[in-house]
């Protein structure tokens, strides 16, 4: 079917994957970290990164800079920063994805009053539309939507998060970390990936919650604003695969956050 196959170019032999971001600008704009797209890129390609999120015209316009590296590609749109609410609405196809040489795609969902009713069954039906050509699907559950109340991310509503998206056929799942995150990954029965979450100026208490979620369970990240409007983003993709894929710690990490790219600037 191809989706094993397209899922081991986002997941490496150690069953984990660092994903970063960057598909912001579909709401947010061109803010700082990604206004030239191509140079964050590559730092992040650089600094040992196994997959990016992004939206089809990024994937168009920088095909070659993404081409040794795991795509997904954005699905949905969320309401942009001129707009009002927290659901996101279908944009695209599974046939698009394809044609940009996608590994995955990816969709909001959520449980909660009102949003539910809209992306629940939105999900099923991509995944259902992922199965029919190998695509894997990775739900993005956050319960309430992204820009809901913080208060709803209790440990039992994201344990119904992860667990409804493997049962609508989600291949991977990416949702907030929360301390007890162990109980999330025991009833779920799909890879948890966790969100980055609002940008921090405190980089050690970021590894740190990192380190956490992979001694929890978590097979990975998917990190946006904490990686590219880092001051050094190749440094802080390094910090971040030496936790996911060497066992860093997070001061171990935090040492190679002031590394510089090789080559940059000649």
């Amino acid at each position: 079917m191809g989706t094993v196959r397209r899922l081991r170019r986002i997941f490496r032999e150690d069953g984990n994957t660092l994903i970063v971001a960057m598909d912001h600008g579909s709401n947010a704009g061109a803010l700082p970290g990604i206004e030239e797209p191509g140079s964050t890129i590559a730092d992040i390609v650089a600094g040992g990164a196994d997959a990016m999120i992004v939206n089809p015209g990024l994937a168009k316009a920088y095909e070659s800079e993404l081409a040794g590296i795991g795509l997904i590609m954005r699905m949905d749109l969320p309401p942009t920063m001129l707009g009002t609410g927290h659901d996101s609405t279908i944009a695209f196809d599974v046939e698009l994805a394809i044609r940009l040489g996608a590994d995955a795609v990816i969709v909001n969902g959520a449980p909660g009053p009102d949003i539910e009713k809209i992306t629940l069954p939105v999900l099923a039906r991509v995944a259902q539309a992922c199965d029919a050509v190998g695509m894997p699907l990775v739900g993005e559950m956050v319960p309430g939507g992204f820009d809901a109340d913080p208060a709803l991310r209790t440990l039992d509503n994201l344990l119904l998060s992860a667990r409804i998206a493997c049962e609508l056929g989600a291949d991977l799942v990416k949702m907030p970390y929360h301390p007890g995150f162990e109980r999330v990954v025991k009833g779920c029965f799909r890879p948890l990936v966790v969100l980055g979450g609002s940008k921090t100026d405190d980089p050690l208490a970021f590894l740190s919650s990192i380190r956490e979620a992979m001694d929890a369970g978590a097979r990975g990240v998917a990190v946006g604003r904490n990686v590219w409007g880092a001051a050094n983003i190749y440094g802080m993709t390094r910090a971040l695969a030496a936790i996911i894929h060497k066992g860093a710690s997070a001061r171990e990490a935090l040492a190679l956050l002031d590394v510089a790219r090789p080559g940059a600037g000649k």
